[in-house]
């Protein structure tokens, strides 16, 4: 799976009553992740004794998650909530029938690529260590370009901020049509203006 090496691959069914009884995920959370997937299973492990890396102090293994889907799409919930209740680093693939996208959760925050035949993705482990391999996985996800010396996490927090800024001028610009009252349609447009300063200026 992703083209990893053969050596890689391993198949480890993670079942949801296992998680649920261990973990112990609130009746909300439980119903989404019930209602979403099928199925998961580890398919992939990348680690030293699996690759020729060697492992950082934060990263000692990556493994990749399989997730069969009973619905199109997957809330960023259900894998945040599955990050958060295993301490790894993972990959998940989330497949529904024969098309897949990746998702990984990084500094808050679900990271979800584009939709593509499975057996078109091609995983790229590049770096000297796990650590620089699981960050470029993350960056492949995301569609984060690395090349202007930020970090990863800032790139992504400052990603996020600039879709929420362009989410809420969409939203006041719909007010500001709608809007009778001359003082407060001006008011939105100044606020509008300021947003959309700050969102250029982030370019």
């Amino acid at each position: 799976m992703l083209g990893l090496p053969g050596t890689t691959e391993i198949n480890k069914p993670l079942p949801k009553k296992a998680l649920f009884d261990k973990f112990k995920p609130n009746a909300a959370d439980r119903k989404l992740f019930d209602e979403q997937i099928s199925r998961l299973s580890i398919v992939a492990e990348i680690s030293p004794q699996t690759v020729s890396l060697a492992p950082s102090a934060e990263v000692s293994a990556i493994y990749v998650i399989d997730v069969t889907l009973k619905t199109p799409d997957c809330d960023k919930k259900n894998i945040a909530l599955l990050s958060k209740l295993i301490d790894q680093r993972m990959l998940f693939v989330l497949e529904y029938g024969d098309n897949a996208r990746l998702a990984v959760y990084r500094a808050e925050k679900v990271l979800v690529s584009e939709e593509k035949p499975t057996d078109e993705w091609q995983l790229d482990l590049s770096g000297l260590d796990l650590e620089a391999v699981w960050e470029n996985i993350v960056a492949q996800i995301g569609s984060i370009d690395l090349a202007g010396g930020k970090g990863l996490d800032a790139t992504i927090a400052k990603n996020d901020h600039r879709e929420k800024l362009a989410k809420q001028i969409v939203v006041l610009e719909k007010k500001a049509m709608s809007e009778r009252q001359p003082r407060r349609k001006w008011e939105l447009a100044e606020e509008i203006k300021r947003l959309k300063a700050e969102l250029e200026g982030m370019r």
